[in-house]
């Protein structure tokens, strides 16, 4: 190997490093946020029981972390890959984040960008609400990049001494004057490009619903591909809760959105003897019961005898996380950043469940995870949904996710929760 790719092969390895700061994090977060989902479903436990208000303060408690990923990646990032006063830089790290929103929030006002809400949510206008500020929506993209260049700068002007009376502003003190201008362009500039991504979307949207099979699967591959982005709203959310997804008329009321004609036919279960074509995109959460599963058995399997314990540890709470509620942030996140290819195939295989189910006319409520799934199903007509069906592709996903993933992790020597490779985990 070349000298300066072994140069960039370290600073990768530091990278995925740094990342794991704040990925471990996640299957802890995950795991009470499942629990939460269970106390709090209204056909297991009753509204205002014990259980069901310990489930909604663990809720309100835990999403807001998972509502903030790109401020616990930011931090963690910078954190990892600062050579010096680490403490330091975290704080850093803080201040960088929340100084962005409020540029970003000011340049958006200033410019009379602001989007208007809909359904009274930011989905599908390319922005969010953030520790109070309307921003653009860049997902944890937003912490990476901050993240990095923080690092970058501290590691750069940390060590600057300056003279007499200016030496109080030395050190992670001149990382945070230094990172002013950066912020302050960095806002204006990514509130003008992310509108541009976001219209690429939209247009790839239209041709999702107008290509049949082959529409689905892109659709697949990019609502998961996009996800790190924060893009991956504007795939999912046209077709679950605008016209886009479908339309129907139920007891004189226009009903739109896969989601809502899905609620419908809960309603009203002969509106027809096979469910809504609107449904041929709501079918991700396979992934998230089975082939994930697949994957986490993988890694399991391909960890050092001696670090099996750890791997079991990170990956058993990530999984049950993913399969009972479809957050797929805590295992996703222990190999997005290690390999950039098995985050393609991981959403090419997602994309072929999903054309698979659009073949067999599989057409289930299939969005997230087992315990929606069985609650929204179960109660409708088999012949309608056709979901024993969608257990039986979800099988043999399970089995091909383990057999890619195992192969590739063993072949590329790739640094997954308690390999070979990974000697820091």
């Amino acid at each position: 190997m070349s000298g300066s790719n072994t140069i960039i092969l370290n600073k990768m390895q530091r990278f995925s490093k740094a990342m794991m700061g704040a990925v471990l994090f996640l299957p802890v977060i995950g795991l009470i946020l499942a629990f939460s989902s269970i106390f709090t479903n209204d056909t297991l436990f009753s509204e205002g029981s014990f259980l069901f208000s310990i489930g909604q303060m663990l809720g309100d408690t835990f999403w807001p972390l998972f509502g903030n990923l790109g401020l616990l990646f930011c931090i963690g990032i910078s954190y990892g890959l600062a050579k010096n006063n680490k403490t330091e830089v975290s704080l850093v790290a803080v201040m960088c984040f929340i100084m962005f929103l409020g540029a970003n929030h000011s340049w958006l006002e200033h410019s009379n960008s602001i989007a208007n809400k809909i359904n009274g949510e930011y989905f599908g206008t390319g922005q969010t609400e953030m520790l109070g500020f309307v921003v653009t929506d860049m997902g944890i993209f937003l912490g990476l990049i901050l993240g990095t260049t923080i690092a970058f700068v501290h590691n750069k002007v940390s060590h600057i001494e300056l003279p007499g009376a200016f030496a109080m502003y030395g050190g992670a003190k001149l990382t945070l004057i230094a990172m002013t201008p950066i912020i302050i362009f960095y806002a204006i500039f990514f509130s003008w490009l992310w509108p541009f991504v976001t219209d690429g979307i939209v247009s790839l949207t239209k041709f999702m619903k107008e290509a049949d099979i082959y529409g689905v699967f892109v659709y697949g591959f990019f609502e998961k591909f996009l996800i790190p982005t924060g893009l991956h709203h504007f795939v999912w959310s046209p077709f679950q809760l605008t016209p886009l997804g479908g339309t129907i008329v139920v007891d004189g009321e226009t009903v739109s959105g896969s989601q809502a004609i899905f609620l419908a036919y809960m309603r009203h279960p002969d509106i027809s003897e096979i469910m809504h074509p609107a449904l041929r995109f709501s079918q991700q959460g396979m992934t998230t019961i089975f082939g994930l599963a697949g994957a986490a058995l993988a890694f399991y399997h391909t960890a050092k005898p001696e670090k099996k314990m750890i791997a079991k540890a990170i990956l058993l709470p990530a999984i049950l996380t993913s399969m009972l509620t479809g957050i797929t942030e805590p295992i996703e996140f222990t190999f997005l950043f290690v390999s950039p290819l098995l985050w393609v195939i991981h959403a090419t295989l997602t994309a072929l469940s999903q054309a698979a189910c659009d073949l067999f006319l599989v057409r289930p409520w299939g969005p997230s995870g087992l315990v929606e799934f069985v609650i929204y199903n179960l109660p409708l007509p088999v012949s309608l949904t056709k979901w024993p069906l969608y257990i039986v592709i979800g099988v043999v996903q399970f089995i091909v996710y383990y057999i890619i993933f195992r192969t590739i992790v063993v072949k590329l020597n790739l640094k997954t929760p308690g390999s070979r490779a990974r000697s820091y985990l």
